[in-house]
């Protein structure tokens, strides 16, 4: 794993969570909806003696489980990013990743910001990218896709 794909892992596992949270927050929209009665004939030997809402309610609840496990895993992933990035030795190099992988702020953004031209951002950033120490132990959350500009 190079230094850049360990360092935006942050910004995709906040997508992630984001994602998950947007999906419980329609599974709870649908578990308080009420559904409309069935009026066509059905023969059924068995019936289901829950509430159709409670498969709703336990679906919620392992998501919920799931996103709560994610951002515990996303706020070791920040602290150990953070600790890697304070080890840069230059000062401007350290503050555009910081920017870039702590603050996932733009490279436009991080130009206003240190009031620099993006050419000079993007070169920082390489350059600091150099100096990046890998931890012994690197927090990992999987496999990241290649293709995303980010």
């Amino acid at each position: 794993m190079t230094s850049k794909d360990y360092l935006r892992q942050a910004y995709r596992l906040d997508q992630r969570i984001n994602s998950d949270i947007a999906e419980a927050a329609r599974l709870r929209e649908m578990s308080v909806s009420v559904s409309s009665p069935a009026f066509d004939e059905r023969v059924q030997t068995s019936r289901d003696a829950d509430a159709p809402f409670v498969r709703c309610l336990e679906k919620i609840m392992a998501l919920e489980e799931h996103i709560n496990r994610e951002i515990d895993l996303y706020v070791d992933l920040k602290e150990q990013i953070r600790t890697v990035i304070e080890t840069v030795p230059n000062m401007d190099e350290r503050m555009v990743l910081k920017y870039r992988y702590v603050h996932n702020m733009t490279w436009e953004q991080i130009a206003d910001k240190l009031y620099e031209s993006v050419s000079t951002i993007k070169r920082q950033h390489g350059s600091g990218l150099t100096h990046v120490k890998m931890p012994e132990t690197p927090v990992v959350i999987g496999k990241l896709d290649c293709s995303d500009p980010f």
